[in-house]
């Protein structure tokens, strides 16, 4: 995902992605902890959660807290108030629809129960007509947590992007990309 899956799901421009971005880096780096302006306690825990259930820590880099998209999402969503009522609607539908099956918030469910019903909604394909308004939440939130990490520092180290680096030859592909994808450079098109 990029910048582009955040201006599609909640018309945020680049310039103001970007600038949502430096804030939160001052956010992580400053001396006391970041205190939400949009989201409440209880919205602020589950978004924690969910962003970290979407991209979570692995060997090559930190979950999507630690790239502080959470900070993000709030940032954003306080200087784009369009994008407010269909995130607090979603997250309270995601409460409302985990108290319905398992007798509790999304946050107090065990790991098993998250997994099930993240499994119901993650798969538009698949998901069960009555959840229609949760998918496209969910396939909207899974847009701005990507939008977040990947516009991250975490994020851009993790894709290993290298910039604007000047080659002087360009060797094409690798071999084993090449025979992964099934083609060569000698296949007509």
């Amino acid at each position: 995902m990029s910048v582009a899956a955040l201006v599609a799901a909640f018309r945020v421009t680049p310039a103001e992605a970007d600038r949502a971005a430096r804030a939160v880096e001052r956010a992580l780096n400053g001396p006391q902890a970041y205190e939400p302006q949009f989201f409440t306690a209880d919205e602020w825990e589950t978004v924690r959660m969910l962003v970290d259930l979407i991209i979570p820590a692995d060997e090559r880099s930190g979950s999507a807290t630690d790239a502080g998209v959470p900070e993000f999402m709030d940032f954003t969503l306080v200087d784009r108030p369009s994008g407010q009522a269909p995130m607090r609607g979603g997250l309270m539908w995601l409460d409302l629809s985990c108290n319905d099956r398992y007798g509790r918030r999304f946050v107090r469910c065990s790991d098993d129960q998250r997994k099930e019903f993240l499994d119901d909604i993650a798969w538009p394909d698949r998901a069960p007509e009555h959840t229609v308004q949760g998918v496209a939440f969910f396939n909207s939130f899974r847009d701005f947590t990507a939008s977040g990490f990947f516009s991250s520092k975490i994020g851009v180290q993790d894709v290993r992007y290298e910039g604007n680096v000047a080659r002087r030859e360009w060797p094409g592909c690798p071999p084993d990309v090449l025979q992964h994808l099934g083609v060569s450079y000698e296949d007509e098109p």
